[in-house]
């Protein structure tokens, strides 16, 4: 296959099992993004050659979600797409997972990405669909557990990934590297990726592809207010923080005003959401930071991986970028390979005595 045209000269393809399963040009899976992923930058992704997620979550209902379903498979033309589908912790939040899936597989949706408790269930009515199912977790253990309920991929991401990256305190590469002594199905690895020499590292230590959120933020196709965007290709590396910590559930951020007033209610006590009111929600960056521009107001996900958006622009153009800088790393690490000596049996035996 080659790049399709809306990709820059020079981003070679680099073919994996999860480009071949989902049929995608690049190793590049953009991870749903709460608010944010909606049918125009889902679109502009998949034309450019990599799998990116309609979230139901950020739609106001049925008919605005199937709305985007519409848009974005038009949009999109040929290229595939997918959708997100996070269980929440609190069940009666889940009351549409079933009927979101449906209406996906309706539109011609064949990958999901599901995120959350046990996916068994969401796995088999994807699967009765047609579709193929990502499990995306934070732990070693949960990737396994979503390989023996059928996922047909699972993506593993780190400490440093934005949004909520769960407890898990280890790095992604360490992670990765861990998974892929136990894994069969093909893995996605995730946190702190903005870079095509990073794709390179991913693919040479074993995984399938990358997951990226935060990289793709400044996309010119991302509806956020433009004050937002230009703050964030100021921001280096250690603008990510980790808010919530003392909640179980931290959440890796935009460090802000918002930010420090949690800090200030966790030292007065404060440990559970609704101690924190309005400043735990969503929403609030949402109305605030995405709609108005005020960085400085609301839990805005993000992870390190900032530090290197360093400009506005298409995100067919960010694809096109990563993937020059992965091919040309992995050619630099195909020239450094050395052909090992064929060493007999015998004079392998020898060796050892």
């Amino acid at each position: 296959m080659f790049p399709h045209q809306d990709a820059k000269p020079g981003a070679r393809p680099l073919r994996t099992r999860i480009t071949e399963l989902l049929d995608i040009e690049y190793p590049i899976l953009a991870g749903g993004l709460m608010w944010l992923s909606d049918a125009r930058y889902v679109a502009a992704l998949a034309r450019a050659g990599a799998m990116a997620f309609i979230t139901p979550r950020s739609f106001d209902g049925p008919e605005a979600y199937r709305a985007a379903l519409r848009d974005c498979s038009r949009m999109a033309g040929d290229r595939p797409f997918g959708v997100n589908i996070t269980q929440s912790r609190r069940a009666a939040e889940n009351a549409m997972v079933a009927a979101w899936i449906d209406m996906a597989l309706e539109h011609g949706v064949r990958c999901f990405e599901t995120v959350g408790p046990s996916p068994e269930r969401l796995i088999a009515q994807i699967h009765a669909g047609g579709a193929k199912a990502i499990h995306k977790s934070a732990f070693v253990e949960h990737a396994l557990k979503a390989e023996q309920a059928g996922a047909d991929a699972v993506a593993l991401v780190g400490a440093e990934a934005g949004g909520h990256p769960g407890t898990n305190k280890l790095p992604s590469f360490l992670c990765g590297a861990l998974a892929l002594q136990r894994l069969t199905v093909p893995m996605a690895l995730g946190g702190g990726i903005g870079d095509g020499r990073q794709i390179a590292a991913a693919l040479a230590l074993g995984a399938d592809a990358v997951v990226m959120g935060t990289r793709f933020l400044v996309s010119e196709e991302i509806w956020a207010h433009e004050n937002y965007k230009r703050h964030l290709v100021e921001q280096p590396a250690e603008a990510s923080t980790l808010a919530m910590r003392a909640s179980g559930n931290p959440w890796r951020v935009l460090d802000n005003a918002t930010v420090r007033e949690i800090e200030r209610l966790e030292q007065h006590g404060a440990r559970h959401y609704a101690e924190f009111g309005a400043l735990a929600t969503g929403r609030l960056g949402r109305d605030h930071c995405y709609r108005q521009g005020d960085w400085n107001t609301g839990l805005l996900s993000m992870g390190p991986a900032i530090g290197f958006a360093d400009a506005i622009e298409p995100a067919a153009s960010i694809v096109a970028r990563l993937m020059a800088q992965a091919t040309q790393a992995a050619s630099r690490l195909a020239s450094m390979a050395t052909p090992v000596p064929a060493v007999s049996a015998d004079a392998a035996l020898a060796s050892r005595l």
